[in-house]
């Protein structure tokens, strides 16, 4: 098979990991226009830095061959999809001709499990050396980590890792069990734990060679069985708390070709996936705790976002005098985020806040209104009900325009 197959079979492949955060660009090619390039080339990925910048990535599996038969993957043993595999050599080829050409600024790279979890952690981890010792690569590398492999080639992959990641797959164990026969949760957990223990290790003494410096991810695939987002959220929130995760990503489960009865034949709405990362994000920045955002509730609401519905239910705590409040309840408040927040408290410093100062600070005030008190404005609807406020304020289907 020539390279360019594989690429196009195995970076297909690699599109269901959501470990790499897309940037959400629309599909654009110049094939049979002007112009020139693309935004959906095979295997190139879209993700997010901790400062802000987008950056690209090559996003691909080592082989999509697997001795595994997990019932939610595309990928699994009993599946009929094409099979390709790149050799070690394969993978670093790719990465520097497109790094040299200036098409990424890292890989992304997985791997199907083949003859053993040891051998494929092995090739993993040659890549990632092949790349920083022969090759001086001084670009982002994100290796998947096999559960099964010696701790010790885990421990050698962060040495040349930016990003280690293993996924939980799914958020109940029980569930995991019964559609991957062949994981086990143990396995997963000990591994974050190698992980974990290693970047400690790393930090704890300066004279240590630096250890996945980017932290661990990991994945959770929502609507492939029956938990909740409250099972969901409870399981991030103590991976977040025993692991010091960097992040946890939601893949909304995608039914694939074929696929076995023991799995959804229609995925789950999209917004769950997009509620779970608006909770999770309150979950890392805000400060909630996975108990607040759901209350009595099993399933988080998707015509409002997180903070909204968690405003609503507690109405006791609203409306908020910006010119008082600490700055981690300002930012509790509907349509304020952190920034804002703390701009807020800056500003108070010099004069008092009022209502226009939160015009310029850029505030969403069609959900803030409702839940502030500046120097010159109190909302009257304080005392609306939180059912009519819902009414008002909840996500409005966007309409398309008459013309497309």
């Amino acid at each position: 098979m020539q390279l360019i197959d594989k690429l196009a079979v195995l970076a297909d492949a690699a599109k269901y990991d959501a470990s790499c955060a897309s940037s959400g660009a629309p599909k654009r090619s110049s094939k049979g226009k002007s112009g020139i390039g693309a935004t959906d080339g095979m295997g190139i990925c879209h993700s997010y830095t901790p400062d802000g910048r987008c950056v690209s990535l090559l996003k691909v599996l080592l082989t999509n061959f697997c001795l595994y038969d997990c019932q939610y993957c595309i990928n699994r043993r009993s599946s009929d999809v094409p099979r390709a595999r790149f050799t070690p050599e394969e993978v670093v080829r790719l990465t520097l001709d497109f790094y040299q050409r200036n098409y990424i600024s890292g890989l992304f790279l997985s791997s199907g499990i083949i003859r053993s979890a040891d051998y494929t952690m092995e090739q993993l981890v040659r890549v990632a050396r092949l790349l920083r010792e022969e090759h001086e690569f001084r670009g982002y590398i994100h290796l998947k980590t096999i559960p099964e492999a010696d701790p010790a080639l885990i421990v050698e992959a962060g040495r040349y890792a930016d990003r280690l990641s293993v996924n939980i797959e799914l958020p109940d164990p029980a569930t995991l069990i019964r559609l991957a026969p062949e994981k086990r949760i143990d396995s997963i957990t000990q591994t974050m734990g190698t992980i974990d223990d290693a970047s400690q290790d790393s930090r704890a003494d300066r004279r240590a060679p630096a250890f996945a410096p980017g932290g661990q991810s990991t994945q959770m695939i929502v609507g492939a069985d029956a938990s909740d987002d409250r099972t969901v959220l409870f399981r991030a929130e103590s991976l977040y708390r025993d692991y010091r995760l960097k992040r946890v990503y939601y893949s909304a489960f995608s039914p694939i070709p074929n696929s076995p009865s023991s799995v959804p034949f229609q995925p789950p709405p999209l917004m769950r996936e997009h509620r779970l990362y608006q909770a999770d994000f309150l979950l890392r920045g805000y400060g909630f705790k996975a108990g607040e955002l759901l209350g009595e509730t099993r399933e988080l609401s998707l015509d409002i976002d997180p903070k909204l519905a968690w405003a609503l239910a507690n109405r006791e705590q609203f409306p908020v005098d910006l010119n008082r409040a600490e700055a981690g309840m300002i930012a509790r408040i509907p349509g304020i985020g952190l920034r804002s927040a703390q701009r807020i408290v800056e500003l108070r410093a010099l004069k008092r806040v009022r209502y226009q100062d939160l015009l310029r600070l850029r505030c969403v005030m069609d959900k803030a209104r409702p839940f502030v008190v500046t120097a010159d404005y109190r909302p009257r609807q304080d005392t609306v009900e939180s059912a009519v406020l819902r009414t008002h304020l909840r996500d409005q289907p966007a309409q398309m325009g008459l013309w497309g």
